[in-house]
C-alpha cells in the first residue's frame, strides 16, 4: 500500500482502539442502568440497584436528605452495604431468587448474547486489520471494516434491548423500582457503537480502489498501489 493510505489506516485504527476499549468496558461492567424505589421520607435506608449484562447489584443506602439530582434513592456514591449476584439464568442459588421480579430473563440473555457476538466480530476485525499491514495482504482490510461495523451494530442492538428491559421493569406492577437513569456503562456502549460503525465505514472507503481522476480513465488504468 502507498504511504498515504497506510497513514490513514493507522490513524483510523487508533480511533478504533478507543471504541474497542469502550465496548469492552461496557460489556464487563454493570452500570448500564440504575434503579431506585420512590422515596417518601428521608433519614431512612433505601435500596438502589444497578445492573449490566451479567449481574445485578443492590446497595442499601442511608438517605440523609433528598437527592439533589432528583433520582430517588442515591446517589450510589453514598456509603452502604453492597451485594452483587449474577442473574439466575447464569447461576443458581437462594440469592438469585430475588431477581425473578426485578429482571427480565429473556432480555438479559438476548443483550448478553448479542454483545458477545459483537465482541467476536471485533476480535476478528482486529486480526484482519493487523494482517492488512503486511505486504500483499491489504485485501484483509475490507472484511475488517465490515466486521467493525457489524460489531458496532451488535452493541447498539444490546443497548436497545437493555433500554426495553428497563422500560418493562419500570412499567411492571410487580416491581418496586420507580425511578431510573442510564449510567456510564450505557454511555460507553453508545460511544462504542458510534466509533466502531463510523470507523468501519471509513476503513471500507479507504480500502476501495482509487477513483478515476479523468473521464477516460478506468479503474483498471489506475496506478497500482502495491
Amino acid at each position: 500500500m502507498i504511504e498515504s493510505k497506510i497513514a490513514k489506516i493507522r490513524l483510523t485504527f487508533c480511533v478504533i482502539l478507543v471504541g474497542i476499549s469502550l465496548m469492552l468496558a461496557a460489556v464487563v461492567t454493570d452500570h448500564w442502568a440504575v434503579l431506585s424505589p420512590r422515596i417518601e421520607k428521608f433519614n431512612a435506608t433505601c435500596d438502589a440497584a444497578h445492573f449490566g449484562l451479567w449481574r445485578l447489584c443492590t446497595k442499601r443506602i442511608y438517605m440523609e436528605g433528598p437527592d439533589p439530582s432528583g433520582k430517588g434513592c442515591g446517589p450510589l456514591s453514598l456509603p452502604g452495604d453492597r451485594n452483587c449476584t449474577y442473574f439466575k439464568h447464569f447461576t443458581s442459588g437462594e440469592n438469585a431468587e430475588i431477581f425473578e421480579v426485578t429482571t427480565q430473563k429473556e432480555y438479559s440473555i438476548s443483550a448478553a448474547a448479542i454483545a458477545i457476538i459483537g465482541v467476536g466480530f471485533m476480535v476478528i476485525a482486529t486480526i484482519c486489520t493487523l494482517l492488512s499491514f503486511k505486504e500483499k495482504l491489504d485485501y484483509f482490510l475490507k472484511p475488517a471494516a465490515m466486521f467493525y461495523a457489524f460489531a458496532g451494530l451488535c452493541i447498539m442492538v444490546s443497548v436497545e434491548v437493555i433500554r426495553q428491559s428497563v422500560k418493562r421493569m419500570i412499567d411492571s406492577e410487580d416491581t418496586v423500582w420507580i425511578e431510573y437513569y442510564y449510567s456510564w456503562s450505557f454511555a460507553c456502549a453508545c460511544s462504542a457503537f458510534v466509533i466502531l460503525f463510523i470507523c468501519g465505514v471509513t476503513l471500507l472507503l479507504i480500502s476501495l480502489p482509487r477513483m478515476p481522476q479523468n473521464p477516460w480513465e478506468s479503474c483498471m488504468d489506475a496506478e497500482p498501489e502495491m
